[in-house]
């Protein structure tokens, strides 16, 4: 690591040159244009669909601009550069505290792994060449659109919404997430699909060895899904982030693997929307109140996204995306949902029991925070792990648990957990309406009855 640090700190100069739009007749084609000095150009692809028949163009170049903000942390870490020229816009001195910020924690885990220890104050200096962007308007939207990944808790916040007026907002959409969409009654022209394309230069430095790891995604999905939002007339995007995205990975620290999913990133973005994008388009996590615990409990009750839903990271890499049933997120969606699922529905889910695996013994110590860290995947909390996991042990035969659970009942297994009776929790630091709140406590408060 020492050598390649080395080497690319020859490439000290990133530029976001310039974008360009084109609007088609469904969609708005967007391309951003970088470059790391002596290294390498790269064009970054957008197509987003529109039937918004009062488009400002002006401020689309706003929210475009900015996008193209966040997207360049895909091309900048390749070499981290300090100096970061921006030719095609102007951001103040707030905006850019925000965007550093969102690079130093956003990057967290990406400077973990490769064992950088940036300087917050000064591993990135914004140098603004253009005139600022900031053109503003009068718009009301009608609808949310819903943003699907595919998993469990896009599924819950799918079946606790209303259709009407809603949308569904996907990138790059595989079949599992249309399905997810289809089965909650949604039709095609309900669904904004925006195609995203990576550089592939980009990709082959990433084999050659230049820097790579995870970006926040969650970040970039924000400022994509706000103009979105305005393309075609809706009021808000709606996350399924929870409570339990908050938790860093690393002991100690604050790296955390979703941090653009947690709720210190949505209140910053919601601030920075209101300041410098648009007051009348609203952004949060419906789901934010609930701990992933209490989303399996409603999840298991959805029998008809039982054999739809995927979450895996390593399967959604095949076709079709499939549970691979090696990793951590395999292991963390079947233990969270074992209290309410287990044997049967998820041996047929996972089409094998992941507890009577020896190999996953690993992860599984990493799960239940017994390991030095948390994986670096979106899973939930240490403590709702071992809840799940006693539950469904207290219900059990004790001398016939598989593998894994007999691990856990001989050294970890302690019934004084469930005190923390994870059920009745309720998240006030949330961004939802006074009425949202009293209807998803109501919900949760009916499901918790019921269980």
């Amino acid at each position: 690591m020492e050598n390649k640090l080395i080497e690319i700190a020859q490439y000290d100069t990133f530029i976001f040159d310039s974008f360009t739009t084109f609007y088609n007749e469904n969609y708005l084609d967007i391309t951003f244009n970088y470059e790391i000095v002596n290294l390498q150009k790269f064009a970054h692809h957008l197509s987003i669909p529109y039937t918004n028949n009062y488009i400002d163009k002006e401020f689309v170049e706003k929210l475009v601009f900015n996008i193209g903000l966040i997207e360049s942390i895909n091309y900048w870490k390749l070499t981290i550069p300090k100096n970061f020229i921006i030719n095609c816009g102007f951001i103040n001195e707030s905006q850019q505290q925000f965007f550093k910020k969102l690079f130093y924690n956003g990057l967290g885990e990406f400077f973990y792994r490769n064992n950088i220890k940036p300087d917050y104050d000064t591993f990135i200096e914004f140098k603004c060449m253009g005139k600022t962007l900031d053109k503003n308007i009068n718009y009301e939207g009608k609808g949310s659109l819903i943003s699907i990944g595919g998993g469990k808790d896009s599924c819950v916040t799918l079946s606790l919404l209303p259709t009407d007026n809603n949308g569904c907002f996907m990138i790059n959409p595989k079949e599992v997430m249309l399905n997810c969409a289809y089965t909650r009654g949604y039709k095609d022209e309900d669904i904004y699909k925006v195609k995203r394309v990576l550089d592939q230069r980009l990709l082959d430095l990433n084999n050659e060895g230049y820097l790579n790891g995870h970006v926040p995604f969650s970040g970039i999905v924000a400022f994509i899904s706000f103009l979105t939002c305005y393309l075609n007339k809706k009021e808000s995007i709606i996350l399924s982030n929870e409570s339990s995205a908050n938790e860093a990975n690393v002991l100690g620290t604050n790296i955390n693997h979703q941090y653009s999913k947690s709720y210190e990133f949505e209140s910053d973005f919601q601030k920075y929307a209101n300041e410098y994008l648009s007051k009348d388009i609203k952004y949060y996590s419906y789901l934010r109140p609930l701990c992933e615990y209490q989303i399996g409990m409603l999840f298991a009750r959805l029998k008809e996204y039982h054999p739809i839903f995927k979450s895996c990271n390593v399967g959604s890499k095949s076709i079709p995306w499939k549970w691979c049933g090696e990793c951590s997120k395999c292991l963390f969606v079947y233990s969270l949902l074992s209290p309410f699922l287990y044997e049967k529905d998820l041996v047929t889910i996972f089409e094998k029991d992941l507890f009577k695996d020896r190999d996953l013994l690993p992860i599984f110590i990493d799960l239940i925070g017994k390991g030095n860290n948390k994986p670096f995947d979106c899973v939930g909390t240490f403590a709702e792990i071992n809840y799940a996991i006693t539950k469904l042990i207290k219900r059990l035969d004790k001398n016939n648990l598989p593998y894994l659970l007999d691990y856990y009942y001989q050294n970890y297994y302690n019934e004084d957990i469930l005190a923390l009776d994870l059920e009745h929790q309720y998240n006030m630091d949330n961004s939802l309406s006074a009425e949202e709140n009293k209807k998803l406590k109501e919900i949760i408060n009916s499901d918790r009855e019921n269980n």
